[in-house]
C-alpha cells in the first residue's frame, strides 16, 4: 500500500515548510510508502523554492508548478496526476491543520471511501475567530439547504480517500476554487460512496474577504443548478 499527500499552496511561501515537516512526521509514524506532492498554484512568492528545499532533503516529495492561479480545486486535480498512491490524504498547504490523527482517517478507509474532517465533531479541537465560524456556519447551512448534503462540515482542509473514489471524482469535477469540496460531497452522495466524519485539529487564525465569500457562493449556486437543474452529475454517472 502507498499513500499519497495532496497539498495544493498558493503564497505559502511562510508555511509551508513547516506543512511539509509536519506531513512527513505523521507519515512517518504510520510506516507505510508514501508520497507528498505539494502543487504550486501559481504562487507569486517563493513557496516554489522552499518545496525543493524540502525535496532536497526528503525523496519522498514531489513539485508540480505551474504559472497561473487556479484555486485549490484544480490544484487537486492536477496535482492527482503525479499520484500513484492507493490511499489519498489532501492536507492544506498554511499549517493550519496538523495531520497528527492521520492513522485515524487511514484506518477509516478500510470500510468507508471518503474520510473528512468536521470541525463539529465533538473530539474535535478548533481556534478560530468568531466571524469566521459564524460565515463557515452560514455556508454549510446554505450548502446543506440547496445541495442536501448529510455531513456537518464541508470545507475542512483534511480529507482522505480510497483511490478509485477519488478517481470518479475529479474525472468529473468542475469547480476550481472554493467550493470543491461541496461538490466533491454532492458526487460522492451521487455515486452513494460511504463518506465518515473524524475529528480535525486546527487554528485558524485569518477570516475570509468578501471576495472569497461571494465566490464560494456563486460556486455553490453553479453546483446546485448541475445537481439539480442540468442533473448533469447523475447523467454522468448513470449515463
Amino acid at each position: 500500500m502507498k499513500l499519497s499527500v495532496i497539498m495544493p499552496a498558493y503564497n505559502e511561501e511562510k508555511h509551508i515548510e513547516g506543512a511539509i515537516e509536519e506531513a512527513i512526521k505523521a507519515l512517518e509514524r504510520i510506516g507505510l510508502d508514501y508520497e507528498v506532492v505539494v502543487v504550486n498554484d501559481g504562487s507569486r512568492d517563493r513557496t516554489a523554492k522552499k518545496v525543493l528545499n524540502c525535496a532536497k532533503k526528503y525523496n519522498t516529495i514531489k513539485l508540480v508548478s505551474y504559472d497561473e492561479n487556479r484555486g485549490k480545486g484544480f490544484a487537486i486535480k492536477e496535482g492527482f496526476k503525479h499520484t500513484n498512491g492507493n490511499m489519498f490524504f489532501l492536507l492544506d498547504a498554511g499549517g493550519e491543520i496538523s495531520p497528527i490523527n492521520i492513522k485515524e482517517y487511514l484506518n477509516a478507509l478500510k470500510y468507508a471511501d471518503v474520510a473528512i474532517g468536521s470541525k463539529w465533531h465533538k473530539q474535535s479541537n478548533v481556534q478560530t475567530p468568531l466571524t469566521r465560524k459564524f460565515l463557515s456556519r452560514g455556508f454549510y447551512v446554505l450548502a446543506k439547504l440547496l445541495i442536501g448534503i448529510k455531513v456537518s462540515d464541508t470545507q475542512a482542509g483534511f480529507k482522505a480517500f480510497r483511490r478509485e473514489a477519488l478517481e470518479k471524482l475529479v474525472k468529473v469535477q468542475s469547480v476550481n476554487r472554493y467550493a470543491f469540496d461541496v461538490e466533491f460531497l454532492a458526487l460522492a452522495n451521487s455515486l452513494k460512496l460511504k463518506v465518515v466524519e473524524l475529528p480535525v485539529h486546527m487554528r485558524l487564525n485569518v477570516g475570509f474577504s468578501m471576495k472569497k465569500i461571494l465566490q464560494m457562493f456563486w460556486e455553490l449556486l453553479d453546483v446546485t443548478y448541475r445537481l439539480r437543474i442540468k442533473r448533469e452529475y447523475q447523467k454522468t454517472f448513470f449515463k
